[in-house]
């Protein structure tokens, strides 16, 4: 899961644009909507028709998630930093409809206040490509463990202070609950909620992010570091690192 969402963080906005990045070590594109991974050389059948890896890497994008804009424009706010409104009105401006219908559409305001709102965003993209520019020169700089903070995984539930966490923190946090190494066992289940993320971070690293589970392969899998396989269950669903159907049949890592 750690190494899908550092692909999509590291991407660039063409890369996030488009949906996907390929991966030089092990030949592959990566779906940076899921993870699904396609193989460089390999060709995938669909029906009757024959596609290379990356062409079907852009299918599957358009099959599964619509579109990079779908899938994009509807992350949590905290990461789009879009509020709702705005949100809704780039996805009316996306498809094209004018001022006046927008103002149909929406049953309210006037079309001098849609042309407000579009001019507001177009700044905010200025804005946001500045600060992008300003930031990649800050961080070209060699990093200090102690200021570079961990990645937030892309499906976390609540975005806030849990995860103000520095690689530093972070290290400190897995020595102190991994006390014969990060392969576990884990001492205990911490109560405070930034070491909480630190451990379900660390612990739902034990998954394959393309696979589903039965409940009983995730209870096993958690068992082999720490017993009480419930509370990391229950926690891993309640922070967004994974998911399962209503019956609970299957379980699979969010990303």
């Amino acid at each position: 899961m750690g190494e899908i969402s550092e692909l999509f963080w590291n991407a660039s906005i063409e890369e996030m644009k488009q949906g996907y990045v390929y991966d030089k070590a092990n030949e592959v594109y990566v779906c940076l909507a899921c993870g699904e991974r396609f193989e460089q050389g390999r060709i995938y059948q669909i029906e009757d028709a024959w596609y290379e890896a990356e062409k079907y890497t852009r299918i599957h994008i358009v099959d599964k998630h619509i579109s990079m804009f779908n899938y994009l424009i509807n992350l949590n706010k905290k990461l789009t930093g879009l509020t709702d409104l705005q949100r809704s009105l780039i996805t009316l401006f996306q498809n094209g409809l004018s001022d006046n219908e927008i103002v149909k559409e929406l049953g309210s305001g006037s079309a001098s206040t849609i042309r407000n709102h579009r001019f507001t965003l177009r700044e905010k993209m200025k804005q946001a490509k500045v600060f992008l520019s300003i930031m990649e020169l800050a961080e070209e700089r060699p990093k200090n463990p102690a200021s570079n903070f961990i990645s937030i995984h892309r499906r976390a539930t609540m975005i806030d202070e849990r995860y103000n966490v520095t690689e530093e923190e972070n290290d400190k946090v897995l020595r102190l609950y991994f006390k014969e190494g990060p392969d576990g066992p884990l001492s205990e289940f911490p109560r405070k909620e930034k070491r909480k993320i630190v451990i379900l971070r660390h612990l739902i690293k034990n998954f394959d992010a393309t696979k589903r589970y039965t409940e009983k392969e995730v209870n096993e899998i958690i068992k082999a570091v720490y017993a009480d396989f419930v509370t990391i269950r229950r926690y891993f669903i309640e922070y967004g690192f994974m998911d399962r159907l209503d019956d609970c049949s299957a379980y699979w890592v969010k990303l």
